[in-house]
This record gives structure tokens, C-alpha cells and sequence, in this order.
């Protein structure tokens, strides 16, 4: 069965929450049974399905953020919480 598409923020909306530097501040879910990134409480909240062992839910989060952007993967980075559920990722334009 094929996966359902998944219903993003716009970019607008994520942009928003973009600081001057380019830092997006994400709460992650990992190993969640659905991949999804939403707003909520005027911040972003990704689940992902990945588990979090080496790297595999940071990197998850990544293309998921990149895909709502509408930008590559190689444009989006992790800057701080490598091992923690608050990240902070640099987003290039």
C-alpha cells in the first residue's frame, strides 16, 4: 500500500519562524508511526518514523523539513540538540 501524501505547512509558514541568522528551532518526535510536520503553538513540531539512533531521525527530520521548503536536503542542517528532542536547524535560502 502506498503511503498516504503528507499534508505540510506551507513554506510561508515556516519561513516565519525563520530567525534573521536562518536558525529554525524544531521539537522532534522520533520513531512516531507517522512522518509529519506541523505548527503548533506557534512552533514547529516534526514525528518522524526514523528511531533515534545514529543520526538516522536527525537526518529524517532534514528531508522532511527540506521537502516542506521546496528546497534540497543539502540546504538544511543540524546546528544544535544532535542528541536532544529541541534542535536547531540553519535553513539556506
Amino acid at each position: 500500500m502506498a503511503r498516504p501524501k503528507l499534508a505540510l505547512p506551507t513554506p510561508d509558514a515556516i519561513r516565519a519562524l525563520v530567525d534573521g541568522e536562518g536558525r529554525l528551532a524544531v521539537k522532534v518526535t522520533p520513531g512516531a508511526r507517522v512522518e509529519t510536520l506541523e505548527l503548533a503553538e506557534g512552533r514547529l513540531v516534526a514525528k518522524v518514523r526514523a528511531k533515534p539512533e545514529d543520526g538516522k531521525a536527525n537526518a529524517a527530520v532534514a528531508h522532511l523539513l527540506a521537502q516542506a521548503l521546496g528546497i534540497g536536503v543539502s540546504r538544511v542542517s543540524l546546528l544544535r540538540g544532535a542528541t536532544s528532542r529541541e534542535k536547531q536547524f540553519v535553513v539556506g535560502d
